[in-house]
């Protein structure tokens, strides 16, 4: 059974996103397998928390498996890929509105306070070698109107992870978007 994990962004939860209930409802369809963690401290998410709970609750991974991530939820898969010791390569992975830097207005307009936050996630270098050695195949959803992730992330994820990128119009961080068909079919 295909087995796909949704760990979701900074300030979320389970069932925070609109198309999280969609998202359930189409794996169900399909007989994938969807876990949903919530993850630690939401808030103030910082890396080794987040990394030492995937670690914990991902028993094992499965040439099946995806990985979908939002926002920062996206750089917690990559960072747990990168601490793989298995030699099982995944099927996949798939970023909804993943930063790796925030968009200059974003960093003015929400302090220090988020600055100090996000700074970690944005400096803490990643081997992106090892990451494609444990993954197949690699999808990059962006919003042309993101207030938080710049369009320059979709070279970074080209270059880096030879992901397919798709950039879909007026639909923001995804906070409020119902569906993204996009998912399915990279999962199918």
């Amino acid at each position: 059974m295909k087995k796909i994990y949704l760990i979701h962004g900074w300030g979320g939860n389970s069932s925070s996103e609109a198309w999280f209930p969609w998202l359930k409802e189409e794996c169900s369809k399909r007989n994938f397998e969807l876990v949903i963690f919530d993850m630690p401290n939401t808030d103030e998410p910082v890396i080794e928390e987040w990394i030492g709970f995937l670690k914990k609750n991902v028993k094992e991974v499965n040439p099946e498996d995806y990985f979908i991530g939002h926002s920062v939820g996206c750089q917690a898969v990559l960072r747990y890929l990168e601490i793989l010791n298995s030699e099982v390569k995944i099927s996949g992975c798939v970023f909804i509105a993943p930063w790796m830097e925030l968009d200059r207005n974003t960093i003015e307009e929400e302090g220090e306070e988020v600055v100090e936050i996000a700074k970690p996630w944005m400096e803490t270098p990643i081997n992106f070698e090892k990451i494609k050695k444990h993954t197949k195949k690699f999808l990059c959803i962006l919003s042309d109107d993101d207030p938080y992730v710049p369009l320059s992330n979709k070279e970074f994820f080209e270059k880096k992870l030879g992901a397919k990128v798709i950039i879909k119009k007026r639909e923001e961080h995804f906070n409020e978007t119902k569906k993204i068909p996009e998912i399915i079919e990279f999962l199918e």
